[in-house]
């Protein structure tokens, strides 16, 4: 007798960039079909560096166009600053539940050391940037390097650093001058810097509180899970994970688990 497999899990988790879209740009109008779908069943939360603005324009936006409701919205966390920062859906709009800034001293050190390394290096590439653009940038509980700026195009990022090799090198030298802080590789051209602990695995833990789910109820989808890479806490958490390498890996992916839902 032919049996339906069963999805046990309550939240589907996400990386963002080149999780569920190119780097840096609004999710695709495939993607956001099958998360409004998905957000009729699970707890959706993306969990990501960059912050509350980018979400809204590469995520909530988006979901708008495809027709997302209030009602499904209350579905949908948002996980800001690698989750150092949570945002909820409720009476028409987002709401910040917390927030755990750095101290502004330290986003000076912070910044100070990233642009020298960068600098000694080689990589400080200011000259490419677009008008009013920046390449480092103050996301309150976190400082992030990113070497060719937000509004550079996506085939500019995919080439700058394919292999990590450059931001590795820059994370050695910041780490040797400033080694109480915590250095994350993510997406194609970010570096992360943020207080001890507040990783991935901070905003999975605060997931787990803010949701009052257990780590089993969770499937996590992310590129960077390999050990240093931005999604690697998460599996060190013990969180169930699917490593993806493109958006396309996670639209198949949500299809199929649609799809078995919906059987």
């Amino acid at each position: 007798m032919h049996q339906t497999p069963q999805i046990t899990k309550k939240v589907l988790a996400f990386d963002i960039d080149q999780t569920l879209n190119v780097a840096k740009t609004p999710i695709p109008l495939e993607i956001a079909e099958v998360l409004v779908k998905c957000l009729n069943y699970f707890e959706i939360c993306p969990i990501s560096g960059q912050k509350f603005d980018q979400f809204a324009v590469q995520i909530v936006d988006p979901l708008k166009a495809a027709g997302v409701t209030d009602a499904q919205l209350a579905h949908l966390h948002l996980f800001v600053a690698q989750g150092t920062q949570y945002y909820k859906y409720a009476n028409g709009d987002w709401q910040q539940v917390y927030n755990y800034p750095l101290k502004d001293e330290d986003v000076v050190k912070i910044t100070t050391v990233l642009e020298e390394s960068a600098r000694e290096l080689g990589y400080w590439e200011a000259d490419r940037l677009t008008h009013g653009d920046e390449i480092i940038e103050n996301r309150l509980s976190q400082v992030t390097f990113s070497a060719l700026g937000q509004k550079a195009g996506a085939e500019a990022k995919y080439a700058w650093d394919p292999d990590t090799k450059k931001r590795q090198a820059i994370v050695e030298k910041c780490r040797a001058k400033l080694p109480d802080f915590l250095y994350e590789i993510g997406g194609t051209t970010p570096i992360n810097v943020a207080a001890p602990g507040m990783n991935k695995e901070f905003g999975m833990a605060h997931l787990l509180k803010e949701l009052q789910v257990n780590k089993e109820d969770i499937l996590y989808f992310g590129d960077m899970t390999q050990p240093g890479g931005n999604d690697y806490p998460v599996v060190q958490l013990g969180i169930d994970t699917i490593t993806i390498r493109s958006h396309e890996d996670t639209l198949y992916a949500l299809r199929g688990i649609v799809g078995i839902i919906s059987a």
